[in-house]
């Protein structure tokens, strides 16, 4: 007869067993994966690109800057006093202005793949700034980024390139 100490020392050191075996034919790039370290031989190459203290600063104010607009966009949604209208309009705003933002940030990854530069880029309806951490102040390079940045748009936009040293 089995009482209930040999039923659960059975259980549990069944489950233990099960455990076990799962443990050990468990494939090697999972357990890698699963505690975050990799296999001996296979490290992977780092390059870091170092922002400007001039484009970090941009990106800073810009960012201050449509975060303010949002807080000013969400309070309006908020409020009790603004007719339905006006709430509408606050949140169009706040769409337009996260894809705005959504667009900068596409942007600036594309350059920064092709020219391998750090990159500051500001959208203001059909105007484009982009400035870039470089030292070469080459007219060839502000073209093909000119012509770059105009593909991702259906209609002709105003591009001004701006080279600022490291």
């Amino acid at each position: 007869m089995i009482n209930k100490q040999s039923l659960w020392f059975l259980t549990l050191f069944s489950l233990i067993l099960v455990l076990s075996v799962y443990y050990i034919t468990m494939p090697q790039d999972l357990f890698y994966s699963n505690h975050g370290i990799s296999p001996v031989g296979e490290e992977e190459e780092v390059v870091e690109i170092e922002e400007s203290e001039i484009i970090t600063a941009l990106k800073l104010d810009s960012r201050d800057q449509k975060l303010e607009l949002l807080a000013d966009f969400e309070l309006i949604l908020t409020s009790l006093d603004t007719s339905l209208e006006e709430k509408n309009a606050a949140y169009e705003k706040i769409k337009a202005l996260n894809q705005e933002i959504g667009l900068e940030e596409k942007l600036e990854e594309k350059l920064k793949e092709e020219y391998k530069k750090q990159t500051f880029v500001k959208l203001n309806g059909t105007e484009i700034r982009i400035v870039m951490a470089s030292k070469d102040h080459n007219f060839h390079i502000a073209n093909n980024i000119m012509r770059s940045v105009q593909k991702e748009f259906p209609r002709k936009m105003y591009i001004s390139v701006e080279f600022q040293p490291e």
